[in-house]
């Protein structure tokens, strides 16, 4: 059932420009998100930008772009800096109804300069709303005395455009983090002040660090787009962002956004902090990329080789390989730093004393167990050149002579490095032709 059958549903995310989309203001989207679409509503997003000094068209493009890739469309958009005559209007009418008025007053910024501002009337009542998270809150506006609402009637304060934003574009639920619980009361008098409706309020939990600190860009990536950038998958970050500080009352944890429409409730929101996880987004994203297909790995995967790396038809072979060992794409440049790739693409260089099995002491053991490994290979059908059936054609060998004495020379002149997958593994990826050689090429080294 609506939440309201009577009133059009109506959310919105009013990020300031100032900076790129933090992952607070995203998971703040994705509830308001949520919680629109779930009653047929509307997803109003509205930037904040009367900081003229601070706001700057690439944060902007950011926040944009950040709600694209994550998936949440909004309905309808606004900027503040397009409605300064709509915010006009608002002051004058509490200046002609006496609930405001101008103050002249000395201005810090101006070096002493007398300025005229415009400040609510303060009746010092006490304000109480009902969170739809937190329950009943009160709180005595006494304190806050005559506070200013705008620098002057063409240039509103925050508070002023906020609640005058809210009530024109008819948004019924302002979703946003608790830290925003302490702006409510003004902006409650200023409702107030205008005779204008109260929204409902839910404040949610904030994001923290694993001390329960708050999110520092010094410990942890805080903008999505940086998470965009080291490779993780947008719906994977939705699907985590969802449970950070809310829970579906079961122990289900993945789900896609439509599904999250389908199960997302307000009032299963916790009010305590939630700590944001690493590797638990890490799981989430390793969980997604088992999901993907092939051809979606690829296009991933090649974002982080260089271009002598780019050969489809080998990266198709060894996908399987990388996505077992990666938790975000951008794992794929630690694993070319490692070495762990370029094999694949080039015969290794390395020391022939590495080709030895620890137990060996003579070269010439690995010289005759290549070369037979090689023979035994030269009778597999190149269209059949798997994993399995060059096990078959040297396993036998291999378990008379000792596996690790076969074994090890094997892999190691094909790959070059201690530590790779299994020789098996390894000949089918490079194929007959380039297994053969490069067993050849291990002997030729020794001699």
């Amino acid at each position: 059932m609506s939440e309201n059958n009577l009133k059009e549903i109506r959310t919105r995310i009013a990020p300031s420009p100032t900076g790129d989309l933090h992952i607070g203001t995203a998971r703040t989207a994705l509830f308001s998100y949520l919680f629109a679409k779930q009653n047929n509503g509307k997803f109003v997003v509205r930037i904040e930008d009367t900081d003229k000094e601070r706001s700057t068209k690439e944060s902007e493009s950011d926040i944009f772009n950040g709600l694209k890739w994550l998936g949440l469309k909004e309905d309808e958009l606004y900027r503040q800096s397009e409605r300064t005559d709509i915010y006009k209007k608002y002051i004058q009418q509490m200046l002609d109804g006496g609930t405001a008025y101008i103050s002249k007053e000395e201005s810090k910024a101006k070096e002493g300069k007398e300025v005229e501002v415009v400040r609510l009337k303060n009746k010092g009542k006490k304000v109480e709303f009902e969170d739809m998270i937190r329950g009943k809150i009160e709180f005595d506006t006494t304190e806050l005395g005559d506070f200013v609402i705008a620098r002057s009637i063409d240039d509103p304060l925050y508070h002023l455009a906020v609640v005058v934003d809210d009530h024109e574009m008819a948004i019924s639920h302002i979703i946003r983090g608790e830290d925003h619980i302490s702006n409510t009361p003004r902006q409650i008098l200023i409702q107030e002040a205008l005779g204008i409706e109260r929204p409902k309020y839910a404040h949610i939990p904030l994001i923290l660090a694993p001390d329960r600190s708050k999110m520092s860009k010094r410990r942890n990536a805080t903008s999505i787009t940086e998470y965009r950038q080291k490779g993780y998958i947008s719906s994977a970050l939705v699907n985590y962002m969802a449970l950070l500080g809310w829970n579906p009352g079961t122990d289900r944890e993945l789900f896609t956004l439509e599904e999250l429409v389908e199960e997302f409730k307000l009032e299963n929101i916790q009010k305590g902090g939630a700590v944001f996880d690493i590797e638990k987004l890490n799981w989430f994203n390793r969980e997604y990329i088992k999901k993907m297909l092939n051809t979606e790995c690829l296009t991933e995967i090649k974002k982080y080789l260089p271009d002598n790396m780019k050969n489809d038809e080998m990266l198709q072979k060894i996908i399987p390989i990388i996505t077992e060992r990666i938790n975000v794409f951008s794992d794929v440049e630690r694993m070319l730093d490692d070495g762990e790739l370029g094999y694949y693409f080039e015969a290794p260089g390395y020391d022939v004393r590495n080709l030895l099995w620890r137990q060996d002491s003579d070269l010439k053991v690995s010289v005759e167990h290549l070369r037979e490994v090689a023979r035994l290979l030269e009778s597999v059908d190149e269209s059949d050149f798997t994993q399995e059936s060059v096990k078959e054609a040297i396993w036998s060998y291999a378990d008379e002579k000792g596996k690790g004495s076969v074994l090890w020379p094997m892999r190691y002149a094909l790959s070059g490095r201690d530590k790779s997958p299994d020789p098996f593994m390894l000949a089918s990826v490079l194929g007959k032709d380039e297994t053969i050689y490069r067993l050849n090429n291990a002997v030729n080294k020794i001699g």
